[in-house]
């Protein structure tokens, strides 16, 4: 792949650049069960650290959950998705113009959190690029980020998937004009992300339609980029044969109210399951807002007692449900990896996966698939893993196997700092 050639050729020699490295994990936001930036931020400082390097995360509220041997460095914001406009007083905004900026945003249906956090990052950093070898951006792709490569460090960007792909997703969801306004508003960073990504010099994703799609959506040049699967931590995501699955319990991770992960076609597919298979349950790992579309629509199918939501899990936790689940979902309409595709399988349990894309890469053989959006396709292939305990059993090896044999951690932190050292000299 062109993205591997790249990366292969410029790798220096290792004895030049053997000491550990001095690394800087930034993270915008980083919440620790919600989404996957927190997870990554997690497990790769965790892999780093084991690999003998010093990390510090560098993140914005809410903070993600970090090992002992990692430095977290808290880089405040106003929160306003958890606090509220309310909860800012008028000497905090007269004080401080970022703050006036997020919450001016907020006020009218923005999202500054992306370049707010990137100019407090920048401002924190400049002073101490001499303490780190390498500043490594987990998909700001904000302009202080980018004034650091200006400033000369060594810096690397994880693109996971260009936010375009959530934004067409979002506006075709939209019920409205209004709704399409108010979408395309709070969007509007996207064209900061889009502009940021065609200057920087060293960009990673996830996935080979990831790779394409940030070439398309975002312009990047390929020559730039390079392919690092993420991974699974498989002493804690493993199977729990102690635990009883109960037979008509099915799972998915999601952030409920967001178009993209395709909640929705899951939720109309649970309901044609219970009319058609019986009292099939689900375990959601993520809580939908107590207003919003996903809540509606559960209580539009009369979802109300099938569904268990659950928030800020710890890892073990997490685990437990997927041991007492028969099916794991995921029902996304796009994922530029699919970090919950992963999970499931390596807790072994069977996979029901949409199409979305990356994901038929990140599954290959060890899923079931159905064509985005299509609940009934969906239903069907659910219904036939429910019906056969050898089929089941089947799709739990194939996942447990594509697990261990590709999605390391440790790799990738093996790969990555290949990639850092690579940028040493050219800083």
């Amino acid at each position: 792949m062109p993205a591997e050639q790249t990366l292969a050729q410029a790798i220096p020699d290792e004895s030049a650049y053997a000491r550990p490295l001095r690394i800087a994990l930034l993270g915008y936001r980083s919440a620790p069960h919600t989404g996957g930036q927190g997870v990554y931020l997690r497990q790769l400082s965790r892999a780093l650290v084991a690999a003998g390097h010093e990390v510090t995360v560098i993140s914005g509220p809410p903070y993600p959950h970090l090992d002992d041997g990692v430095q977290l460095v808290k880089l405040p914001s106003l929160d306003l998705y958890a606090a509220g406009l309310g909860a800012v007083g008028l000497g905090q905004l007269c004080a401080d113009r970022l703050a006036r900026t997020e919450w001016l945003s907020k006020l009218t249906g923005g999202f500054a959190e992306p370049w707010t956090f990137a100019e407090r990052a920048r401002d924190y950093l400049l002073p101490r690029l001499h303490e780190f070898d390498v500043i490594h951006d987990n998909q700001t792709l904000a302009d202080g980020v980018l004034d650091l490569q200006r400033a000369g460090a060594n810096l690397v960007t994880t693109i996971h998937h260009p936010i375009t792909r959530d934004r067409r997703h979002a506006i075709e969801q939209a019920a409205n004009w209004r709704q399409r306004l108010l979408v395309r508003r709070w969007y509007r960073f996207v064209h900061m992300q889009a502009r940021v990504a065609q200057q920087l010099n060293r960009v990673v994703t996830v996935s080979g339609p990831s790779y394409r799609d940030i070439c398309t959506d975002f312009g990047v040049d390929s020559r730039r980029m390079s392919i690092v699967p993420p991974g699974v931590d498989l002493t804690v995501f493993r199977p729990r044969p102690e635990v009883i699955r109960e037979p008509l319990r099915l799972i998915t991770t999601a952030s409920a109210d967001a178009p993209l992960k395709g909640l929705d076609i899951l939720l109309k597919a649970l309901a044609r399951l219970r009319t058609t298979v019986g009292d099939v349950r689900l375990t959601l790992i993520g809580r939908p807002k107590a207003d919003g579309v996903t809540q509606r629509l559960i209580t539009d199918l009369n979802l109300q007692d099938a569904i268990e939501c659950y928030s800020a899990l710890s890892d073990e936790d997490m685990v437990h449900c997927y041991a007492q689940a028969s099916v794991a979902v995921v029902p996304s309409r796009y994922e530029g990896f699919g970090l919950p595709a992963i999970e499931a399988m390596a807790c072994g349990v069977p996979l029901v996966s949409s199409a979305g894309g990356a994901l038929p890469e990140v599954v290959q053989d060890a899923a079931l698939l159905f064509q985005v959006g299509d609940d009934e396709a969906l239903a069907r292939q659910v219904a036939l893993l429910l019906g056969a305990e050898n089929l089941r059993a089947d799709y739990s090896e194939r996942g447990l196997k594509r697990v261990a044999s590709e999605y390391s951690w440790a790799s990738c932190a093996d790969r990555l700092v290949a990639l850092y050292r690579a940028g040493l000299s050219s800083c």
